[in-house]
């Protein structure tokens, strides 16, 4: 199966740890970030991975070809100019099999959802992506109708609001986090190239493409993008897998 490692992040908010190396070797207990995301992959069955890289790119593949991590990996160079989530995934289009579906992973984050029951839902589904959300304070939400499809975004600290599709009934604000997955089809509707964003391609899609949310507030989830948290996940006892 084919994923994708989001790792060409600046890091500011590790500064300064990341002042000389890239977000994704910055350590959590001993292993870097983006060793523990791939092992992760790999233990789900994820043999194929894209990582692309920006900031200190040398350092970063440099770590990733002096290690063996049993998958075929391959490096997505945005050096000459950061392209964001949606433009970071045009850029690597021509890696992914254009009849399976794959999957999309933050290196900040660290969690022990099961990829697996994620793609499963995905596939039975049929939906064009699959967001992991969970219930949690932050700024800013994905708004999910009762059939649990995307339908907007909303911006609580500044009231903004991006409306993809209107519903009489009920809503729920869900927090993402930073997994995905994504049937191969939507390279056919992004008509964005250069710099933008994931979510905004999700949101104009919505109004007429299926765009499901999958729970995962039973498991541990942590954002490893901070200073603060870093800190916090360096004092646990185990850190989940």
């Amino acid at each position: 199966m084919n994923a994708m490692i989001y790792a060409a992040g600046l890091g500011t908010r590790l500064m300064p740890l990341t002042k000389n190396k890239p977000k994704a070797l910055v350590e959590v207990q001993g292993i870097t970030l983006i060793e523990r995301a791939i092992k992760k992959l790999v233990r789900s069955g994820f043999d194929r991975i894209i990582v692309n890289v920006h900031h200190h790119a040398n350092q970063l593949i440099d770590f990733l070809n002096n290690n063996n991590f049993d998958a075929d990996i391959k490096i997505s160079d945005e050096t000459s100019k950061l392209l964001d989530t949606g433009g970071g995934l045009k850029k690597a289009e021509s890696f992914f099999d254009k009849n399976e579906a794959f999957l999309i992973y933050n290196v900040d984050v660290i969690s022990d959802i099961d990829l697996n029951k994620m793609c499963d839902f995905h596939n039975t589904s049929e939906a064009l992506a699959t967001l992991a959300v969970r219930n949690r304070k932050t700024s800013r939400y994905l708004l999910f109708d009762k059939k649990n499809d995307l339908i907007g975004w909303e911006n609580i600290k500044t009231g903004e609001k991006k409306i993809s599709r209107k519903v009489e009934e009920d809503f729920y604000r869900l927090a993402f986090s930073g997994i995905h997955i994504i049937s191969p089809n939507i390279f056919n509707l992004i008509n964005k190239t250069g710099k933008f964003s994931m979510i905004d391609i999700y949101l104009e899609l919505a109004g007429n493409q299926m765009i499901k949310s999958f729970n995962h507030d039973d498991t541990f989830w942590m954002d490893i993008g901070s200073v603060e948290n870093l800190e916090i996940i360096n004092k646990m006892d185990k850190v989940p897998e």
